[in-house]
């Protein structure tokens, strides 16, 4: 079993940044892939980016690309989202999720972390 807690989550305005953290533990050893999602009010829960975890490439889409980077520290069993130029529509609940080789898909996620962008 892999355990992920998210934290860094708040209310922010318009231009401003964030940093999301999400806490890995339990039997990472089997995980091979981290990512970040978020589900805006209303909307379904969409990719914001993942990270190969024993490489450390990373990808962000589209939308969120040149203001918000993912990165890990395998060190410390830690996946960051760093958030950067937030624009309204980047509201929602950011989760992190976990794919490792016993399961298809993302097997694990984490409880969630409100971010709240304001004018």
């Amino acid at each position: 079993q892999v355990q992920l807690v998210e934290s860094g989550g708040g209310l922010v305005q318009t231009g401003g940044s964030l940093r999301l953290s999400c806490a890995v533990s339990g039997d990472t050893l089997p995980i091979h892939t981290l990512a970040w999602f978020r589900q805006a009010p209303g909307k379904e829960r969409e990719l914001v980016g993942h990270i190969y975890w024993r490489n450390g490439s990373a990808y962000v889409v589209d939308s969120v690309r040149g203001r918000f980077t993912i990165s890990g520290d395998n060190t410390q069993n830690t996946l960051y989202l760093q958030m950067n130029y937030l624009h309204l529509e980047d509201t929602g609940v950011y989760y992190c999720a976990a794919g490792d080789s016993r399961s298809p898909g993302y097997g694990y996620w984490g409880q969630g972390t409100q971010v709240t962008v304001s004018s």
